[in-house]
């Protein structure tokens, strides 16, 4: 094993014990390597030189001027209460106006000494306003002495590059930059993970190199050229940890699953009231066509809300049952167990009913487990699958634990993938004798390089259309604070729905029993003015009273009681309920074709994706949907302009790129299932689309000729790194 002696020196030894510390703690650097690999957030030019005349507020300005007079006032305040405190104020001119400099406390002693009245400077910082004057508070100053080199020194430190790192409280970005200083020269040593025909091809330049221009750039071109190498280790790294995998995976044994011609499946597909969809018959065929290997199926199921993945799903369950196997459905809550429970027993009919008077000849068992179950029905249960009487079970992560056994489990199909991890899909995984196949279903869509970045171990299968009879969706921002009386008519509309025999669902943010706890919440920018976010309890309560009073109104949250909650999810679906007031537990799999309006409160305070996952709650039926999403945002705020974007289409791929253009897809990676895939430092996933796709196929390549990478040492140190850090973060998560 190759190690980098220099870059594997622990930060205590270079930095000192109290530098390292903080590091470590707050900003997870250990060594001089994590230290090179902190890279800079962005660059900030010394301004361009600008005239004190026309200076912007706020902003970061260089000006060269010359000092007019210096006053040094000591003043009493909470710190220096015996009228000790001090501030220096500086008056500089350059011929076009006057600018006020302040410097306080411990910070006026060196400003006093050489901001003489007649010395000229170029000072850099920021413009705020204070008592009406424009002025720039312990602003950086470097002094210009004889006019030989003053104009030399002018523009070189104008223009020159800082880098501004991201930084924490206990550690400015200056001292960061100082630090990498000190450890820079060991940048020399990195071993480089790219292969050199890669990087030749590419023209890319050297990791040695690579860190000395992100550090220390010159120009723009360095940063340019820093970045561009530095993503392409980003992306090919990760995709060589995922091609690796993909390639163990195929060396991996299954069970071939082959469907009978006149078994279970083909009696299921006789009962169908409608026909499947073009889309739902190819992703079957390849679904299919990967079972009957003799290696585990790793397929991403991916389908726009109400597109049929269900029924996708349930048709390969089938096919595994005929084949003498076992299929698992893992959904990520109770509610959705219980409702994937009861509709495919019901799409089922007589088929589910095997062992009992009256199931039909192909008959299974159709057993569900979740954590909240009775005992007695919990063992019998365990006992349908551990005797292989039940071909299909259905829960929640119940399902993984050691008591749990199968007769012989051939498909595990994974509902609403970004609750799951990894280490979630391997217990699953080991409940086989075999390695079973695996079926990756989600709603949310995922723009294409995403899903090779966080699913890349996983082949992806998309169904893009709706099924036959699915209605249209209607969309439209309610401006509660501009147009109160839109919110008025809104309720009116949600009457109509009812009125003409149909239901509605509102749903908040929050459910309001909680205790309120102001430490928790971070305040944001924008908070200041902010409201807490409308609950459910208080929202259910005055609808009840006021707009929707004589509707019968019920509540949903994801803190009732599992018996409760069923209870009312069976209520609504019956359509007892006219309204179901929730929080988002409606967001995933819940389905009553008579629910036709949905009115989203707060709607700015959730995210695209999710604002599209729950839109897809309407219109599941033959009547046309309507989505209302209520704010009090402003107009030109870029809340309204998220929104204004998901009333505007319906195409949750379209939706998905904005929504990660406008989060960063840190987030987007964090819901994914390992550090590895968050650990993107310079790499943007969207911007950087192409890079990503070639180095998907430079990493298969690379595999597929040297699995052990035997040839690349330092593309195994790279890999190491990745994975411990993968591994660490399996760690914690456990």
């Amino acid at each position: 094993m190759d190690l980098v002696p220099a870059l594997e020196e622990p930060l205590k030894k270079v930095l000192g014990p109290a530098t390292a510390k903080v590091m470590a703690e707050h900003l997870g650097l250990h060594t001089v390597g994590d230290l090179l690999h902190h890279y800079p957030r962005r660059y900030e030019e010394r301004g361009q030189l600008t005239h004190l005349a026309d200076l912007p507020m706020d902003e970061h300005v260089t000006v060269v001027a010359q000092v007019a007079d210096a006053r040094l006032h000591t003043f009493a305040s909470s710190k220096a209460p015996r009228g000790k405190g001090q501030r220096l104020e500086v008056t500089i001119t350059d011929g076009s106006g006057r600018l006020q400099l302040v410097f306080f406390g411990n910070g006026v002693h060196k400003p006093h000494k050489e901001l003489l009245p007649g010395t000229r400077a170029m000072f850099a910082g920021k413009v705020s306003v204070f008592n009406r004057r424009l002025q720039l508070a312990h602003p950086a100053y470097e002094l210009l002495h004889s006019d030989g080199d003053g104009a030399e020194t002018v523009e070189s430190w104008a223009g020159a590059l800082i880098p501004l790192y991201p930084a924490t409280a206990k550690l400015e970005s200056w001292k960061i930059g100082k630090a990498i200083q000190t450890v820079l020269p060991s940048a020399q040593e990195a071993l480089d993970p790219l292969p050199g025909s890669l990087r030749e091809g590419r023209g890319l330049v050297s990791l040695p190199e690579a860190l000395l221009k992100i550090h220390r750039p010159h120009t723009k071109e360095d940063i340019a050229d820093a970045r561009a190498r530095l993503k392409w280790d980003e992306a090919f790294v990760l995709q060589v940890a995922l091609a690796r995998r993909r390639h163990a995976e195929t060396q991996l044994p299954a069970v071939p699953r082959k469907p009978r011609p006149d078994g279970l499946l083909s009696a299921f597909d006789d009962r169908l009231p409608f026909t499947l969809t073009d889309g739902q018959q190819k992703v079957s065929r390849e679904i299919f066509d990967d079972l009957a290997t003799e290696h585990p199926m790793h397929r991403l199921l991916q389908g726009e809300v109400g597109s049929g993945k269900t029924m996708v799903a349930l048709r390969a369950m089938l096919a595994v049952v005929d084949a003498g196997g076992q299929a698992a459905m893992l959904a990520p809550t109770e509610v959705l167990a219980q409702q994937h429970h009861r509709s495919v027993v019901e799409m089922m009919g007589e088929l589910a009913e095997g062992g009992m008077l009256g199931g039909a000849e192909h008959a299974t068992k159709v057993v569900l487990l979740t954590g909240s179950m009775g005992a007695a029905s919990r063992r019998q249960a365990l006992l349908d699958l551990a005797t292989g009487e039940a071909g299909i079970v259905i829960g929640t992560h119940a399902l993984i634990e050691d008591k749990v056994q199968f007769h012989d489990l051939g498909l595990v199909v994974v509902d609403e993938q970004h609750r799951f991890g990894v280490e979630q899909r391997d217990a699953l995984r080991g409940k086989g004798k075999q390695p079973p196949h695996l079926l990756v279903m989600t709603a949310t869509p995922i723009p294409r390089t995403v899903a090779m970045t966080v699913f890349g171990d996983l082949e992806t299968s998309v169904l893009d259309q709706l099924p036959a009879g699915r209605s249209p969706i209607a969309s439209h921002v309610v401006p509660a604070a501009d147009k109160p009386h839109f919110l008025t008519r809104a309720w009116e509309r949600v009457r109509e729905e009812v009125a003409g025999g149909h239901q509605a669902y509102v749903v908040c943010p929050r459910i309001g029993d909680e205790e309120e706890n102001p430490k928790q919440r971070k305040p944001s920018e924008d908070d200041a003015e902010k409201r807490p976010p409308l609950a459910v309890l208080d929202v259910a309560e005055q609808l009840a009273k006021g707009p929707l009073q004589g509707l019968r109104v019920e509540v949903l949250h994801g803190r009732m009681q599992p018996d409760d909650k069923d209870a009312v999810m069976r209520r609504f679906a019956a359509g007892e309920t006219d309204v179901l007031v929730a929080t988002t537990v409606i967001e995933v799999g819940v389905n009553v074709p008579n629910a036709t309006a949905m009115v989203i409160m707060d709607a700015d305070r959730f995210g695209v994706s999710q604002l599209h996952q729950l839109r897809g709650r309407v219109g599941r039926g033959s009547a046309p949907g309507l989505c209302l999403l209520v704010t009090e945002m402003p107009e030109a705020s870029a809340a309204r302009q998220r929104l204004n974007a998901v009333a505007a289409t319906l195409d949750g791929f379209e939706l998905s790129r904005i929504d990660l253009e406008q989060r960063r897809e840190g987030d987007v990676l964090g819901q994914a299932q390992s550090g590895a895939r968050s650990s993107l430092r310079v790499l943007a996933v969207i911007e950087d689309e192409e890079i990503i796709a070639e180095a998907r196929e430079e990493a298969a390549a690379v595999v597929a000729a040297d699995p052990e990478l035997t040839r690349l040492p330092g593309l195994r140190t790279a890999l190491d790194a990745l994975l411990d850090e993968e591994r660490e973060q399996y760690l914690e998560k456990g």
